[in-house]
């Protein structure tokens, strides 16, 4: 029997840097930020059912890593007493903010600078105060799970055909006895990059927009929006954007947001009575084996030449710009491969590994945190194993880049050009989740 019933709480704070800093996101490119379109947020979402105690905060930054996982879970531990390991703390993707991870493949991209650590404490100090500030906002709760259908928001990178996940499974939580909503909390598998090189803006990108139509035809005004980036390693929104402005991003935002409110049509039903069950797992994943630097340098050279080829040939600018990055990661994999027996390799592996899987159950739906930058193919995969599955990435570390898809290997995707782990981590990363909703099940 639950000790009592669900209570739950959530706070937002802004995390925007104070002074202007390098806009990380897009290699080779110079952004300093001149302004702020909207803040970056820490989101964060508290949930009792009197005997477990969970933590959802998501964070508008590009990459957490161990590290900053680390520091946070234990700042609000000491502070509320919440178990390390019911805290999933994740990063939206955004590529309109500053540096907050130290990648190896950055020291081939002589424009990014190092992470501003005064930032940085600055950042995790106030992504504490949200946390502990949800859980002081506990009041009797209630909530309903919805299923939207985001699609137009964007596709495959690589095929507008291919792979991709327009679900967008939400959370509504709100207050169990005069009914008004304390946050929403909401997983769309997208890369939030409608914000392209010409802006110099802070920004969330299209979730900002997301968070603003749902608070103005839902929520309030105000309302905490937890949103998370689910398996968005190789979905884009490049081939549906008319343009790379904010007026597009607001257009982007608002179909992911109409999917969630398309659903109050139908008769939603609010419960209170709602276990919690929290599991996680640090697991190794295989690394990468490197192509030798001659191979990698002939692969370079052939990936680039079919770069210079369209920019002639063609009048597509999605296909160039699917080339162009293709090349930027045939120049990281050839870096890569020089970097093959350094200490900079090893340290990176150190800082990545053990891999944490996180599951947290909320009634009858699992919500899984994976690191990295999966491909969504992981995700589709893990949805036909288990129902009422969402998958949160970007969560709880960080794994230098992309899990990706053999395939992607085998046809000198961008991604794959900078991955530091063999694709068979997708699989394992499955296995080692499905078997942790197994002991669920039990």
């Amino acid at each position: 029997m639950i000790g009592d019933k669900l209570r739950a709480g959530a706070a937002t704070v802004d995390i925007t840097p104070q002074d202007a800093h390098f806009l990380f996101g897009y290699p080779f490119v110079e952004r300093v930020s001149v302004g702020v379109h909207d803040p970056l947020l820490s989101s964060a979402l508290y949930l009792t059912d009197g005997k477990e105690k969970v933590l959802f905060i998501s964070n508008d930054i590009i990459y957490v890593d161990k590290n900053i996982v680390s520091r946070i879970r234990t700042a609000v531990f000491e502070q509320k007493g919440i178990p390390v390991s019911n805290i999933m703390i994740a990063a939206t993707h955004t590529h309109s903010g500053q540096v907050t991870v130290e990648c190896l493949i950055s020291e081939n991209d002589p424009i990014v600078p190092r992470v501003d650590e005064k930032y940085l404490k600055y950042m995790e100090q106030e992504i504490v105060r949200a946390a502990c500030q949800a859980m002081e906002n506990a009041v009797p709760a209630e909530i309903a799970f919805i299923t939207g259908d985001a699609t137009g928001v964007g596709s495959n990178r690589h095929d507008p055909s291919g792979a991709k996940d327009m679900e967008v499974p939400a959370m509504l939580v709100r207050n169990s006895e005069n009914k008004e909503y304390i946050a929403s909390m909401l997983v769309c598998s997208m890369h939030p990059t409608i914000l392209h090189e010409d802006s110099t803006l802070y920004s969330s990108d299209f979730p900002y927009y997301v968070r603003e139509k749902l608070q103005q035809d839902l929520l309030g005004k105000g309302c905490p929006v937890i949103y998370f980036t689910g398996a968005a390693g190789n979905q884009s929104p490049r081939h549906v954007t008319r343009e790379n402005t904010i007026e597009e991003a607001c257009r982007i935002g608002t179909i992911v947001s109409d999917s969630v409110l398309s659903q109050l049509k139908e008769n939603i039903i609010y419960s209170s009575e709602q276990r919690i069950y929290i599991l996680h797992a640090d697991i190794d994943l295989p690394k990468r084996q490197f192509p030798t630097i001659e191979w990698a340098e002939q692969h370079r050279n052939s990936v680039k030449g079919r770069f210079e080829e369209l920019k002639n040939s063609t009048v597509n600018p999605k296909e160039i710009r699917t080339a162009e990055v293709n090349w930027f990661g045939a120049e990281e994999l050839l870096f890569l491969a020089k970097k093959t027996h350094s200490n900079l390799l090893d340290e990176a592996y150190r800082n990545c590994l053990p891999a944490e899987i996180q599951i947290i159950r909320i009634g009858d739906w699992n919500f899984a945190a994976w690191p990295g930058e999966i491909f969504v193919e992981y995700a589709l995969e893990l949805k036909k194993l288990h129902k009422n599955m969402a998958l949160i990435t970007y969560a709880n570390g960080e794994l230098q880049g992309y899990i990706t898809t053999e395939e992607a290997v085998d046809k000198g995707f961008y991604e794959a050009g900078n991955s530091f782990f063999d694709y068979r981590s997708g699989e394992i990363l499955i296995k080692e989740t499905t078997k942790l909703i197994a002991q669920l099940d039990k």
